[in-house]
């Protein structure tokens, strides 16, 4: 046989094996968009989504005294792009309950005798108290809140325009006074480990009794949908619970991490999210042909949770489409109630909302699942 024979029927082998995964690839339709949305997905959420030096952060003002000075530094903070005054308390109790609850990252709060102060040639005090479980999110707005804040009260002529600084800025970084790093992130990896250990583990359960061939003998059984669902999710509450547990323990027993609040709280908050992320695995394992399938699915969901539940960067520095788009996610709302708990020993009804909303979307999500796994058994 001559060289150029074996080269011949070496390309045509290949050639068609070439071929062949070409012909493969096209019908495996779900690796096929894995391939194309995987890309374009982080291009659409690293690009438009994701904003390290965040804006528009929401802030309550609380004015003791109704004067220009309070109206001109309003006015101002609702002007620039780093605040949105979303709240103007009128108590202490309501001004406070924002900041733990989580509803602001800012509050700014102007003492009564402000103007006066101003007036008189004094120093008065702004009294700013920032949420700093996020450093990141605090740092480059409360920097920036003095030259906003002296801009408005010469412009208004409270004090003259070529003196210094007429006024004094306490800042109170709540909750995380050192800008700690970890007192944010641990917290977070508690919500990420758990939801992409607990997607995976459940996304491979049906798929698995089906590339077994146990599937069938499952069916043949007198057992129901909902009976076979919660056989399957049980277990791995467990085996969630008992993850929750190690990764608490070890951010407290390595970085300090404090338990604020009630750990009853916080232990019915993960048993929440841990079967809503279950049933959301279980959903995805009804779709999935092979477990190949079922893990890129679990990768997909996985990828936004990540970027968009404020685990990585700041959640209040998003548009408001990835915000309302990550509102949906069991992470973003469990991220919220974890670090409450933690670190600001939030209390139920701090959290209601997001507690409210993690029940619903577990509910949903365990409906889609039994209605998905029912189709399966038709």
């Amino acid at each position: 046989m001559s060289a150029a024979t074996e080269v011949s029927g070496f390309v045509r082998r290949v050639t068609a094996m070439v071929r062949k995964e070409f012909i493969q690839l096209r019908r495996d339709r779900v690796t096929f968009a894995t391939m194309i949305m995987i890309p374009l997905l982080q291009l659409v959420l690293f690009g438009y989504a994701i904003n390290t030096t965040p804006r528009h952060l929401p802030t309550a003002v609380f004015v003791h005294e109704n004067t220009g000075a309070s109206r001109a530094i309003l006015a101002a903070l609702k002007n620039t792009a780093f605040f949105t005054i979303d709240h103007e308390p009128q108590s202490e109790a309501e001004a406070e309950y924002l900041v733990r609850s989580g509803k602001v990252l800012f509050l700014v709060e102007i003492p009564a005798g402000f103007e006066r102060s101003l007036r008189r040639g004094e120093t008065p005090q702004l009294l700013v108290a920032a949420d700093a479980t996020d450093p990141v999110a605090a740092g480059n707005a409360l920097s920036s809140l003095s030259g906003i804040v002296t801009t408005a009260l010469k412009r208004e002529r409270f004090v003259d325009e070529a003196g210094s600084q007429p006024f004094e800025i306490v800042q109170h970084r709540r909750y995380n006074p050192a800008g700690t790093s970890q007192l944010n992130i641990v917290p977070g990896l508690l919500g990420t480990i758990l939801t992409m250990t607990m997607l995976i583990f459940t996304a491979l359960s049906v798929t698995r009794e089906i590339e077994r061939g146990t599937m069938e003998s499952l069916l043949s059984m007198p057992i129901h949908p909902v009976e076979i669902m919660l056989g399957k999710i049980i277990p791995y509450v467990a085996v969630g619970i008992f993850q929750g547990v190690l990764i608490l323990g070890a951010g407290m027993l390595l970085f300090d991490v404090p338990l604020e609040g009630s750990l009853a709280l916080l232990s019915l908050a993960t048993l929440l999210f841990i079967t809503a992320n279950l049933a959301t695995g279980y959903t995805f394992s009804t779709l999935a042909q092979n477990q190949l399938q079922a893990v890129q699915m679990t990768f997909m969901y996985f990828l936004p949770n990540i970027l968009l539940s404020g685990f990585m960067f700041p959640f209040a520095g998003m548009p408001v489409w990835a915000q309302w788009l990550s509102e949906t996610f069991p992470l973003t709302h469990y991220l919220r109630m974890v670090r409450g708990i933690l670190l600001k020993g939030a209390s139920f009804a701090d959290l209601q909302t997001d507690f409210l909303v993690l029940i619903g979307l577990m509910l949903a999500a365990m409906a889609i699942a039994v209605a998905r796994f029912r189709q399966t058994l038709d």
